[in-house]
């Protein structure tokens, strides 16, 4: 955690990984112009927040901000493909559009560690962080698994689908089971948060809508449940075409 205008601005600069940072709401300082214009460009998640949440965090000299700093080092899509297939690779990617449970990513992150998938993309907002309790539940997963941070998930899908990726996503609006789908190729399956699901904007860039069938009366499984469900009849196919 860095608190402080200067001392923010100077690890933005600096290029430290970011998490996210708070602000209060009412600043009002010719430091903090030159903090948004630091922030300019990059993807950092600002919040800004009533000044007594950031006093129950820190009551020091924090000038109305504080930055959260990452555990890990969060890669870019745009870099991470091309590497990928000039390794040779078959990519498969999970990407998880508003899941804000840091136990159900950290808990995706260790099946997709388990699965080798390639990597997990999350947004820049609306997403969970890569924190203390996500590493914990991931059971280490995250510090080696390549977790993409994008500012637009919508262009991120796009991008994916100019480089051959396919992409599925796992919904109750699914036309067919999900075993019908194809995973064997370059593959991305989008997960989305439990309540709201996939965003209708990335949907519309799916190729396959799918659904795990209900049996039972509770209607829809949690979600890293059901991504592990998907991933592994991904791991299926691909090991079926070695």
């Amino acid at each position: 955690m860095i608190f402080g205008v200067r001392a923010v601005i100077e690890a933005i600069q600096a290029g430290k990984e970011i998490d996210k940072i708070l602000v209060k709401k009412d600043i009002q300082s010719e430091l903090s112009k030159e903090l948004f214009a630091a922030l300019k460009g990059t993807s950092i998640p600002v919040q800004r927040v009533p000044v007594e949440r950031i006093n129950r965090i820190t009551r020091k000299n924090h000038q109305g901000v504080i930055a959260f700093i990452s555990a890990i080092t969060y890669q870019k899509c745009e870099q991470l493909v091309p590497f990928l297939f000039e390794q040779g690779k078959n990519p498969l990617f999970v990407v998880l559009d508003g899941v804000t449970d840091v136990r159900n990513f950290g808990a995706i992150a260790r099946t997709c560690e388990c699965a080798a998938v390639d990597a997990v993309v999350i947004p820049a907002k609306n997403s969970a962080s890569v924190n203390a309790d996500a590493i914990k539940t991931s059971a280490g997963a995250l510090h080696t698994l390549p977790v993409c941070r994008e500012q637009n998930l919508t262009q991120t899908l796009r991008f994916l689908k100019e480089c051959g990726f396919r992409i599925v996503a796992a919904t109750e609006k699914g036309d067919y089971d999900y075993t019908k789908a194809d995973y064997t190729g370059p593959m991305c399956i989008i997960m989305g948060a439990e309540d709201k699901g996939v965003s209708y904007d990335n949907l519309a860039l799916c190729d396959e809508w799918v659904k795990i069938p209900m049996l039972g009366t509770i209607e829809s499984l949690n979600v890293s449940v059901a991504a592990g469900i998907l991933i592994y009849e991904a791991v299926k196919q691909r090991m079926n075409i070695e």
